[in-house]
């Protein structure tokens, strides 16, 4: 299998070629074709774990030389893919989950004049993402970076004749930018400080780094994280991006490209471990985003927009784990997998009711869709359960254990974040009941015209599935230390001192649970749905509302000093630079019209001249000689 490694990433990279390539004629089967080479990536991701697993310790490497693509001076870089404990973990999630989005896609885009051309977008996607994944250096991962920051600048955009799709693209593509830059700078730092860009030499040589030189890596690989994966302070295009079709939101903004910067973090932990300073960062970063997204979730009446702040919470959780260090990065990406099925689940749940629904987001117009949509309702109710931490649902193994490596950080510091992490999973249990209230439960608020019906067995396949891994894939990953002791070799694991008995804890986490559901109950279950947002709220749900003021910030304090500095270095530019050099040409322009006059075209005036010049000279020499 060492040898078809490259067949991950070229799969679905032939895939989105041909479909691009190949236009209308390809419009009858392409979608067949998309799915297929999703497919075949998760077959050959199957045959590399059965080859890891076949391997003992170390030995659990696949790498694969596929040509040197920089050799310039001292800069080599070779295009490379290594497929270890980490990386197949991402293969097969990437693979799978997309796989199953793919199909989901065919019965949901099946009306879509463009349906071809959206299958090429999301093959281009897996393709990209895998390599991110799959790289054995810097620059090739930044080489999927950037291709995945392509293909989801294309897929919120797909509806492009929709102004507000358009925007939203941009918008994440620019926000995305500034990321980039920063993954960028540090990749520049590496190289200045190591000479390579290898993972294996970079953290072989680690250890002999300066302190300063690892914070500033960790700290411009945070910024990188910070856009792809939606944290603070480059969260605000997140929401704008469910303006793309339901399957783009589940696959690149909740299973895969969103985690990108989980990925990142993890991959680079013997960086980190070096670095407490840039780890501090992370943290902060983290715990600050699974608070903000949370709250900002409370207040969504958009089905997708309220999802989509959640999976800003959510990673908010995984990049807290990260910062904790050996203490939690096996937790992280045990919280990233279980994600990847639950909040996938939803959101494809969610594209089920507004395809049942004729289009319509708004969860104010929903109600009682129990009844009419009932696979729905169950493998959506699953993956809410699950992503709620209910025992014994995925979340619960993977989220709980975030909370209690917070909790177990010690002193002051274990305490606010344990707290935070609490208080994040209450706001969590409440706005989840209030989306599953609104939408399956109470009085039938939509338009008498509509005509709920549940989604074809295209559709709710791959819904069911991906139920199943909301409902065991924590278990699976947590009892026993499985996850702990496949992912040993490849990042560290320090196990922390508890501060409350296990059982204690649940029973905390769990009543914190039932509070949240417990509020939304009250608030939305027992009471009357208006069928619009009252106008009197508080202050808070009016910030929520508006995300927080995340664009408003954004606007004040980066695009208008911006814009401002700018419109100076352009009038410096007009005024200064070009003036100057306008200056210089009209002196130059009236000199040459001056002495163009002494240009008559008469024989007679030149021999005149040269006269006086030869006198001139014969006088000077004279004078000098004299002298």
């Amino acid at each position: 299998m060492t040898h078809l490694t490259w067949l991950v990433v070229a799969l679905p990279a032939a895939g989105a070629a041909i479909l691009l390539l190949g236009g209308r004629r390809t419009d009858a089967w392409g979608h067949l074709l998309g799915c297929a080479t999703a497919l075949g990536a998760f077959g050959i991701g199957l045959a590399l774990l059965a080859d890891l697993l076949g391997r003992h310790g170390d030995a659990r490497t696949i790498s694969q030389h596929l040509f040197s693509w920089i050799p310039v001076g001292g800069l080599h870089v070779d295009l490379g893919l290594q497929i270890d404990q980490l990386s197949i973990c991402f293969v097969l999630l990437i693979t799978g989950v997309g796989s199953l989005i793919h199909i989901y896609s065919v019965g949901y885009m099946a009306q879509d004049p463009d349906r071809r051309r959206f299958f090429a977008y999301l093959n281009l996607f897996l393709a990209a993402m895998l390599l991110l994944v799959a790289a054995d250096n810097y620059l090739v991962l930044y080489t999927g970076w950037e291709g995945v920051g392509l293909a989801s600048y294309l897929l919120i955009g797909f509806w492009y004749q929709r102004p507000t799709a358009a925007t939203a693209a941009k918008k994440a593509f620019v926000m995305n930018r500034v990321g980039d830059a920063g993954l960028a700078l540090a990749i520049f730092v590496i190289f200045a400080n190591f000479g390579t860009l290898s993972y294996a030499q970079v953290f072989g040589q680690a250890p002999g780094a300066g302190r300063g030189a690892l914070t500033a890596i960790g700290l411009l690989l945070l910024l990188g994280a910070c856009a792809k994966s939606a944290q603070v302070p480059l969260q605000a295009w997140l929401g704008d991006a469910m303006e793309g079709p339901t399957p783009v939101s589940a696959l690149i903004h909740a299973a895969t490209m969103v985690t990108a910067g989980v990925y990142l973090i993890v991959r680079s932990n013997p960086l980190y471990d070096l670095a407490p300073d840039a780890r501090l960062g992370v943290i902060v970063v983290g715990t600050v985003t699974l608070l903000f997204g949370a709250i900002i979730g409370c207040a969504k009446d958009d089905i997708k927009r309220a999802l989509a702040a959640s999976t800003m919470s959510q990673i908010g959780y995984m990049v807290l784990a990260a910062g904790l260090g050996p203490a939690g990065y096996v937790f992280a990406i045990m919280h990233l997998l279980t994600h990847g099925f639950f909040k996938a689940g939803l959101f494809l749940g969610s594209g089920a009711v507004i395809h049942a629904m004729d289009g319509a987001q708004d969860m104010r117009r929903y109600g009682g869709l129990r009844a009419a949509l009932p696979i729905t309702f169950v493998t959506f109710g699953l993956g809410y359960l699950a992503i709620i931490g209910v025992p014994p649902f995925a979340g619960y193994f993977s989220k709980d254990a975030i909370i209690e490596a917070a909790l177990d950080a010690g002193g002051v510091r274990g305490y606010l974040l344990g707290g935070a992490a609490l208080l994040g999973a209450g706001i969590t249990a409440f706005y989840m009941t209030r989306v599953m209230l609104m939408t399956f439960f109470g009085e039938k608020r939509w338009a008498a015209e509509t005509r709920p019906h549940e989604a074809p067995a295209v559709m709710t396949w791959p819904m069911s599935l991906l139920a199943v891994g909301s409902v065991f894939s924590g278990g699976l990953l947590a009892i026993g230390g499985t996850l702990r002791h496949w992912l040993e070799p490849v990042v560290s694991f320090e196990e922390s001192s508890p501060v409350l008995p296990t059982w204690a804890f649940t029973i905390v986490t769990v009543g914190i649970v039932v509070v949240g559901i417990g509020v939304a109950v009250l608030l939305y279950g027992l009471r009357r749905v208006p069928d619009t947002a009252p106008a009197e709220v508080s202050v808070l749900t009016t910030a929520a509302r508006r995300d927080l003021y995340g664009d408003a910030f954004n606007e004040e304090v980066f695009m208008r000093p911006s814009g401002q500095l700018t419109h100076a270095l352009v009038e410096f530019d007009n005024q200064g630079v070009d003036g100057s050099v306008n200056a210089l040409a009209a002196l130059v322009s009236r000199t040459s019209d001056r002495l163009r006059g002494l240009q008559t075209g008469f024989a007679r005036n030149y021999a005149l001249s040269m006269f006086v010049g030869a006198a001139l000279v014969a006088a000077a020499i004279l004078a000098v000689r004299l002298w």
